[in-house]
């Protein structure tokens, strides 16, 4: 990465102050910001990404990352020889992968986010959902249908979903001037480990805190319409229908309905958003067709 030259330097700093006045109306409260595994393979990306977190903190607000990271459990698992098997885009987790899953997540990957935070110039501690009991998980399971329409349960192994969050350790963390690191990584009340969609779990994390934004950070631009124009502003009405007709599918469903249970549970509203767009998070504030799709209760 070459150094920036004193004119970047000088436009950055003009961007900054320009945006100052959209961010102070949200001085003292929470942005909660999923960051994708594909987007932290690029290092230019994730010095944007740090910088981002880093000016938000200094302007007032409280940033929480909570972080993905399946491409990197999943080079892991074909280094160690561990073959891996998906449900509707879960990971079926054995207790190895398990294993595998909370070293890679509560290890490389949340220890990296926090250098990067540092090298920005903030400072960050790096936690899962089982640090000060901040998410109680519970086993997910799916169904489907067997060859005589018979409805089967498949046991996805250790896959959780939060089940209760305490913001305590989060609210401690951002009290005393630093940015919180989460890793999808919780116990249930018997202390089995579970590894927690990252979307889900900082939807949970989000709702729990009244958060004023959940962020999450994807590789498209937000939600297209049936002509690929991006669809600036929904509400759960709008998404029921469109998914109905088809407009949304595949992984665009879970992302929103993630959305959906955040804005209804007590976040003010949730961006999907295109996180390989630098400064993508600073567009969508200060620029007036915003740079993804918000999703508010209606």
């Amino acid at each position: 990465m070459t150094a920036p030259d004193e004119k970047q330097m000088l436009a950055k700093a003009e961007t900054l102050i320009e945006a100052l006045p959209y961010f102070q109306r949200y001085a003292g409260r929470t942005f909660v910001v999923k960051y994708g595994g594909h987007a932290m393979g690029d290092p230019e990306a994730a010095h944007d990404f740090a910088e981002d977190i880093v000016l938000l903190k200094a302007v007032g607000i409280n940033p929480v990352v909570v972080h993905g990271g399946g491409p990197q459990i999943g080079a892991m698992l074909k280094k160690l020889g561990v073959e891996s098997r998906f449900v509707d885009g879960l990971r079926v987790t054995d207790k190895a992968t398990a294993d595998i899953a909370e070293m890679v997540l509560s290890g490389a990957i949340n220890k990296e986010l926090v250098g990067w935070i540092a090298r920005a110039g903030g400072k960050a501690i790096g936690i899962s959902g089982k640090d000060g009991g901040l998410v109680t998980a519970s086993k997910v399971s799916r169904t489907s249908r067997d060859a005589d329409d018979q409805e089967q349960i498949i046991d996805l192994g250790f896959v959780g979903e939060p089940e209760t969050v305490d913001t305590a350790i989060i609210d401690t963390v951002c009290q005393a001037g630093m940015i919180p690191i989460v890793a999808p990584i919780a116990a249930d009340k018997e202390g089995h480990t579970y590894n927690i969609n990252a979307d889900t779990m900082a939807g949970a994390i989000a709702a729990a805190l009244g958060a004023a934004r959940l962020f999450l950070l994807t590789d498209v631009a937000g939600v297209l319409d049936k002509n690929g124009g991006l669809l600036t502003d929904l509400t759960p009405a709008d998404i029921a229908s469109l998914r109905q007709d088809g407009t949304i599918s595949g992984g665009m469903i879970p992302k929103l309905e993630t959305c959906v249970k955040a804005v209804e549970a007590g976040c003010e509203a949730a961006v999907v958003l295109d996180g390989r767009v630098p400064h993508a998070m600073l567009l969508e504030f200060f620029t007036s067709r915003g740079a993804g799709t918000l999703v508010r209760a209606g």
